[in-house]
């Protein structure tokens, strides 16, 4: 028995092996290539390993395949016996059951028509009258017909997330993953492979993804949520989803396609953000400043961050009480809409202060080891948001902010790992913070809202689903996080991709650059400004305005174009424009001081002819093959070009 899945381009046929033991896949490709012999079938004779684990499995648990990796696990261990498929809503079944064990899984696929995505997730079913503890519960395996791959993967740590780096695997295995209770900084649950095929794991909890060459030639990669799961008698156990990307000219490309499937249509305003200008001290006329002068540059919404609430003079209080300081804080935010700007707020609804009246009442609330002592990471701890009672806190303190106030966007922030949280704990606490974003939509739709984690904690396809923008780092020092957003947005689309214009200096890359830099930079997403516009000189602010009200006329190119990501530039493609952001990190070419030329960035996926705003016309072919021509000099380290078709 054979399905032949198919997405816009692609297709994804997987078929049940003879003895009806497990699915295997048979092929992945552009249409039509399950035409002809499979490619990832074996044709050789077993020795000293399973069938099982010879073959291109598409999950399987470790009694069937103990050898070359299984992706459930179990005391007593599994083995397989096809029980039957549905095809409805959409989605492919393939069900598999285990008497013995008492276990029914269900292989899950749902091709997306319009992008070349395929969702996969595994529902596994307790038949016992017993629980049953998983110790391995994977979302999905899948065999690639490669010996030696390239892996590239994202990699880093607080304040240096999304480094993209790769490795040649020849033999063995890879593990990416997360134990923090969240994504975390340290990898990004993203990989590809040979720039063909890709994964992402829709998880907000602790994950991983393996590669490994097996003995046969294959490449299986396996990717899931971390166990143990526990599931009841009689209950059915969901995993979480895993995407798979397919692409031979950009896998980028691919997931951007997705991510903009998966997002809601809302325009992103240009906002400002306090942080950085006042730190803790929420001074409301201070604030006010700082808006009047955000409102002059054209900004559009002005985020009061960390500070507002009582008890928040430092990171030591405050965190669980989320109250406004100021009795007058309802006629500011006002103030700030009188102004022409929208209203946003940062909130950590997930932690608490040990100085808090939050957690002076309820100290059962946080997770926290049987006598001793919760674990203070940045000073607070964590609230146990899988408890129904934390769930509807949590909930409830947001109604109500966003109910007595005018508030048109919420800054989500997580600033510590979890710990004393067991990871069968994991699940409860994910789906609650699922829970919360899809309240946050379905009452407050008019309300944004920005997913952060210390930074680029948080930035899983699950979450990005739910949110409107997400938070890639709390490094904004311009060559820094030039490297950060390259990283990024190989994994999601720019109009995820929240960046501010700081006066931060650099932590890995401290050379200095222009003020247009770091506009051209912030450019390539969501645009902001963190710095403290009260010090720009009266030139800083002009130019200021100015490249907002550029990156106005074309947001709606960087957020829905076409993005090629370039060495130093980027290329957003839309049917009207062509818009390309480039920087200069490298050395400058001498001119005119001594003889030289331009310095080019070469486009893609161009055809006829285009003009610039200068009147340049330049054919396809010398913007692909030539290039588009930069004069980089000491004052000019960043440009903005928009080419019209002719």
């Amino acid at each position: 028995m054979t399905w032949t899945l198919r997405m816009a381009t692609t297709s994804y046929t997987v078929a049940v092996e003879p003895g009806g033991r497990w699915a295997e896949l048979v092929a992945w490709g552009p249409h039509g290539v399950e035409t002809g012999p499979s490619p990832l079938r074996n044709l050789g004779d077993i020795h000293f390993i399973t069938e099982a684990d010879a073959a291109p499995i598409e999950y399987a648990p470790r009694g069937e395949r103990p050898f070359t990796g299984a992706d459930l696990e179990l005391d007593g261990d599994s083995w397989f016996t096809f029980e039957g498929a549905d095809e409805s809503d959409g989605v492919l079944r393939l069900a598999f059951v285990d008497e013995v064990a008492g276990l029914r899984t269900v292989l899950c696929y749902q091709p997306e028509t319009t992008v070349d995505v395929l969702s996969r997730w595994v529902e596994v079913t307790n038949l016992r009258d017993e629980p049953v503890r998983l110790g391995r519960i994977g979302s999905a395996g899948v065999c690639l017909p490669v010996r030696e791959p390239r892996l590239s993967f994202l990699h880093g740590e607080w304040a240096r997330e999304f480094q993209l780096d790769h490795v040649s695997l020849p033999a063995g295995g890879f593990r990416i993953g997360s134990s923090y209770g969240v994504p975390g900084h340290n990898y990004a649950p993203w990989l590809s492979v040979d720039d063909t095929w890709g994964v992402s794991l829709a998880w907000s909890g602790s994950w991983e993804i393996t590669a490994e060459v097996e003995p046969s030639g294959l490449t299986r990669v396996r990717a899931g949520m971390l166990g143990p799961v526990v599931v009841g008698p009689g209950e059915t156990f969901t995993t979480p989803e895993l995407a798979l990307a397919y692409s031979t000219d950009g896998l980028a490309r691919v997931w951007h396609a997705y991510d903009r499937l998966r997002s809601r249509p809302a325009r992103k305003p240009v906002l400002y953000n306090s942080w950085e200008a006042t730190g803790f001290e929420v001074d409301l006329q201070k604030q006010r400043d700082l808006a009047r002068i955000a409102a002059d540059l054209g900004v559009e919404l002005f985020v009061v961050d960390d500070g507002w609430f009582v008890g928040r003079h430092d990171d030591t209080g405050g965190l669980g009480d989320w109250y406004p300081e100021s009795p007058d804080f309802g006629v500011f935010v006002e103030d700030v809409r009188g102004m022409g700007l929208e209203f946003g707020l940062w909130v950590e609804p997930e932690c608490v202060s040990p100085k808090s009246r939050l957690y002076a009442e309820h100290p059962d609330w946080v997770y926290r080891a049987e006598g001793r002592e919760p674990t203070l990471i940045r000073n607070q701890m964590l609230l146990n948001l899988g408890l129904p009672e934390v769930y509807e806190f949590v909930v409830s303190t947001l109604d109500r902010l966003l109910t007595d106030y005018r508030i048109s966007y919420l800054k989500w922030d997580m600033n510590r790992p979890a710990t004393e949280r067991p990871l069968d704990q994991d699940d409860a606490h994910v789906r609650n913070y699922w829970r919360v974003l899809d309240h946050l939509r379905e009452k407050h739709p008019h309300v944004l809202v920005e997913g952060c984690a210390g930074g680029g904690g948080r930035t899983d396809l699950a979450t990005t689903g739910k949110v409107d923008v997400v938070w890639p780092s709390d490094n904004t020092a311009p060559l820094d996080r030039l490297k950060i957003q390259h990283g990024f947005l190989h994994m999601h689309a720019p109009h995820l991709m929240s960046s501010w214009v700081t006066d931060a200096p650099g932590f890995f890359d401290a050379r200095p650059r222009s003020l247009k830099f770091r506009f051209v930079l912030a450019m390539a997403g969501v645009l902001g400004i963190g710095a403290d516009v009260r010090h720009w000189s009266a030139e800083e602010r002009s130019e200021a305005a100015q490249l907002i009200s550029r990156y106005k006329d074309i947001r709606d190119v960087v957020h829905g174009g076409e993005a090629h990501l370039l060495n130093d530039a980027i290329q957003y493609s839309s049917d009207d424009r062509i818009v390309v952001l480039a920087w200069n990190t490298g050395s400058l070419t001498g001119v005119p001081m001594v003889p030289g030329r331009s310095s080019r960035v070469k486009l893609q996926g161009l055809t006829g002819s285009y003009v610039d705003e200068n009147g340049q016309v330049y054919s396809a072919a010398h913007l692909t093959h030539v290039g588009l021509p930069f004069a980089w000099s000491q004052t000019n380290d960043a440009d903005l070009v928009v080419l019209k078709p002719l």
